[in-house]
């Protein structure tokens, strides 16, 4: 009886790999070769499912933003009294605070690099980053409205803000984590929605 390869798992398993190789090696050596040693599968098999190192790569880029999303999905259904407490959960789950969402930092900022020179990975890489800032604009507007917010915010500007924050606080935590630690990272979160508070 053939076995019955479930496709998805397939690709998610090639994506994992990729990560992997960037990881430990570098963007510019994630080559199919490279990635199919790392899945442990034939290069035929990788082009069987990804035409091209472009496609591959995109699809590796939407697994690190499709598990940050299903993060956040979870996380609405838990009740928290505190929309405080809400928003700052909620943006914990793109900071790099744990393995997993390390190694998914660490991913996308090769990515990001890949960005600047790969068309289809800019759209993609756009596409998230209107996403998450529609997130952080999402989570303002939710303090504002349950009348935490001091009066005069500027919900947009506070948006630019969070989101330029949370960017520069990932790198420089994975950067420097000796110098910008897992615990600063969230203290100077906590600092800074409470100071957009009453």
């Amino acid at each position: 009886m053939p076995k019955i390869v479930d496709h998805n798992k397939r690709k998610i398993q090639i994506a994992e790999a990729t990560w992997n190789v960037i990881i430990k090696e570098g963007i510019e050596q994630a080559t199919v070769r490279n990635i199919a040693q790392a899945s442990g599968l034939s290069v035929g098999a990788i082009r069987y499912y990804f035409a091209s190192q472009s496609e591959l790569l995109a699809f590796s880029m939407d697994l690190v933003s499709e598990r940050v999303l299903e993060r956040i999905k979870i996380r609405k259904h838990i009740k928290e009294v505190n929309p405080l407490d809400v928003v700052t959960e909620g943006i914990y789950e793109v900071l790099p605070i744990d393995e997993d969402r390390k190694i998914e930092m660490e991913v996308w900022l090769a990515f990001s690099a890949k960005v600047l020179v790969d068309t289809a990975l800019r759209e993609r890489s756009n596409a998230v980053y209107q996403d998450m800032h529609q997130g952080l604009k999402k989570a303002i507007y939710m303090l504002q409205s349950s009348n935490l917010t001091k009066d005069d915010i500027d919900i947009e500007l506070e948006a630019n803000r969070l989101h330029a924050l949370v960017d520069g606080m990932a790198t420089h935590h994975l950067l420097n984590p000796e110098y910008f630690t897992r615990q600063q990272m969230m203290d100077t979160l906590n600092y800074h929605l409470q100071s957009l508070c009453k």
